[in-house]
């Protein structure tokens, strides 16, 4: 198993915990777990499906075609969208879990809609976003590449074989820059923790109180 592999592993757990810790989830928690993963390509994907012991009580949002995901989440019902408006009524949901999705899902406007639509359809929104100014970027493996602005941060990955992070696959946030999402998404109740290593923060957590 590799560094990053073990890493990400320790980093998943410890956010499942947290989360099982502050959200308290029982027996007729309903759960939106926005972002699964279509293919699994490695044991921490879809780490809700795997760890929640109500799987029935799951609602999985994604982009694509779910074959493989239904066969391994038989119990698990499966909504695909298109990117944008959450297609489900006000409050629909206890808690709204999204595990490293925000980043990926465009620029500063796209992020706070997905937020304001985390928001809308859920009670709480627990979700968690890798930290920018972390020194290893782990989707690309590459350390300090990702602290350039983005057009040259773009131009690099591209010459350096990782053009599939550049455009909007990747928008990496800060503790600042997430603050800025949350409340031009109408976001005030909220915490957010820090997941360190090594005393630097690797990720941050976000749990709302959405209502």
């Amino acid at each position: 198993m590799s560094l990053t592999h073990r890493l990400s592993t320790f980093n998943r757990e410890r956010k499942w915990r947290l989360f099982l810790r502050i959200v308290q989830p029982g027996p007729k928690t309903q759960v939106l777990d926005v972002g699964y993963n279509e293919r699994e390509h490695s044991a921490v994907d879809n780490y809700i499906e795997r760890r929640f012991p109500w799987p029935a009580n799951l609602t999985a949002l994604g982009l694509h075609e779910a074959v493989e995901f239904r066969q391994r989440y038989p119990q698990v019902r499966v909504v695909r969208y298109d990117g944008s408006i959450f297609p489900f009524d006000d409050k629909s949901f206890d808690v709204v879990w999204s595990n490293a999705v925000i980043e990926h899902v465009g620029n500063f406007d796209r992020q706070v809609l997905f937020v304001k639509e985390m928001a809308r359809v859920g009670r709480r929104v627990f979700f968690s976003t890798p930290n920018r100014g972390f020194p290893i970027e782990l989707h690309t493996r590459l350390p300090l590449v990702h602290w350039l602005p983005k057009p040259a941060c773009d131009r690099l990955l591209k010459r350096l074989g990782r053009g599939f992070a550049a455009g909007d696959y990747m928008h990496l946030l800060t503790r600042g820059a997430l603050c800025r999402v949350l409340h031009a998404a109408g976001v005030e109740r909220y915490r957010i923790f820090a997941n360190r290593l090594a005393g630097w923060p690797m990720d941050f957590v976000v749990d709302v109180e959405a209502g």
